[in-house]
């Protein structure tokens, strides 16, 4: 906690904390698996809004700006200490250097336990602190003085676990507008959709515009991830057909909720040249960045006709938008939809359009075939299995069978294996190789 400044942290003005901060912040933002720009300076730097959540701990959103590039928004929640005991040195973030802060130390208070229980108790009880507004539902007791722990491996937000009864999700990239993790399972508990957990609370802000900071969650005690059981089914040689059958059967029932929870739209026939375009503008777009898309463009092309013929499916409605196994949970041997959040590198605004639930398959087949690249060599035949599973188990749930559309399956596939190129070329470059065979595999089918 801050001592001996003469002000508050709190009392400071965004160009106050600015002159301190703006060194640590170049250099530390880089370092974080959520933060989008890597490889690329900083080349502006501003805080849009400041709040003291408790004394010595701010929360801010920062906008971090790139040559050439749009801006983006963060949030951070920061500690400020005159020394950093022992046990919060992994914590440390730097020293400050100039400005009302100089010679003190800034850490990530979200690794700081005291920080991290005052604001579950903060959602506990709803109410505002500066522009922050905290909701909860008063239908679920949430206790005090549950112990947190941070969770490893979220690679574009910041989870906590509180006393293995709930899941906080801190949104680190945030934008103007309800987030879908909020308004998606909020609206299927309304509709009694049980493969998705509950929203127990929440917590938004009205500057510098109305934006989504966090959910609070059941956390589901002693679930395993679908990509963890796939690995294990992968390791030891066992079928995952069943698994896969079933997993089917769930993403069916969420479609089937979440065409009840919100109105769905018939599709127009003349939106799938639209949506073709979209697609090859994607495309080009990652070839002009990745250099090794460039020989298939024109036969990835080929598959999108597919949807400028026939249209981009049945009906538009919400969909999961970034459904793979790292989004879907085994608990009891049932399984659970989680994180509906979207792929975060799209405008918030287009991940709650009304899309074609295809889109959500199309991202499943491909996490089987990633889950097959970890072994070597790669297992056709178990993938094979798994998607045949797949959709027979969403046939069986849904009024459609994906396989009766299969070049249309195809194209989405190829659109959601363009976006993996890009990410892994950006993010996991030692990945790169997997949606690349998954690149050469389409093209030639097309």
């Amino acid at each position: 906690m801050l001592t001996t400044a003469s002000q508050s942290p709190g009392s400071l003005s965004p160009p106050q904390l600015l002159t301190s901060l703006a060194g640590l912040l170049r250099s530390w933002l880089p370092k974080q698996r959520w933060f989008a720009g890597k490889g690329r300076p900083v080349s502006d730097l501003a805080v849009l809004s400041t709040t003291e959540l408790h004394p010595g701990c701010l929360h801010l959103l920062i906008r971090t700006g790139y040559a050439g590039q749009p801006d983006d928004c963060y949030q951070l929640i920061l500690g400020v200490r005159e020394h950093l005991p022992p046990r919060l040195q992994h914590a440390a973030i730097g020293r400050a250097d100039a400005g009302p802060l100089a010679g003190f130390t800034v850490y990530d208070a979200l690794l700081d336990p005291w920080s991290a229980r005052l604001l579950l108790e903060r959602l506990r009880v709803p109410g505002a602190t500066g522009p922050l507004r905290f909701e909860r539902d008063v239908r679920t007791v949430v206790p005090e003085g549950l112990a947190p722990r941070l969770l490893d491996g979220e690679q574009s937000n910041t989870s906590l676990v509180y006393g293995d009864s709930f899941i906080l999700k801190l949104f680190r990239r945030v934008q103007h507008g309800v987030n879908p993790d909020l308004e998606v399972p909020r609206a299927l508990a309304h509709a009694s959709c049980a493969r998705v957990p509950a929203t127990v609370a929440w917590f938004w802000t009205t500057e510098p515009q109305k934006m989504t900071l966090g959910v609070l969650q059941p956390f589901l005690r002693g679930a395993t991830d679908g990509w963890t059981l796939a690995l294990q089914s992968l390791a030891s040689g066992a079928d995952f057909g069943d698994e896969s059958y079933e997993l089917g059967r769930a993403t069916a029932e969420v479609h089937q909720a979440l065409a009840l929870a919100f109105a769905t739209e018939p599709l127009d026939p003349r939106g799938g040249a639209r949506l073709a375009a979209a697609m090859t503008g994607r495309l080009e777009a990652a070839a002009r960045q990745v250099e090794g898309l460039v020989p298939y463009v024109s036969r990835l092309k080929a598959a999108y006709g597919a949807v400028a013929a026939r249209g981009p499916g049945r009906t538009a409605q919400r969909i999961h938008g970034d459904l793979h196994l790292g989004q879907v949970l085994q608990a009891d041997g049932r399984w659970f939809v989680i994180d509906f959040e979207g792929e975060p590198a799209r405008p918030l605004a287009e991940r709650r359009h009304a899309q074609a639930p295809v889109r959500d398959v199309a991202g499943m087949l491909r996490s089987f075939d990633y889950a097959a690249h970890t072994r070597k060599p790669r297992r056709s035949q178990w993938v094979k299995r798994c998607r045949e599973a797949y959709c027979a188990g969403y046939a069986a749930g849904s009024p459609w069978d994906p396989r009766a559309e299969a070049a249309l399956l195809r194209a989405y596939e190829t659109d959601r294996a363009v976006y993996e190129v890009l990410y892994e070329a950006r993010h996991r470059p030692d990945w790169l190789p997997v949606p690349m065979a998954a690149i050469a595999r389409l093209a030639e089918e097309s």
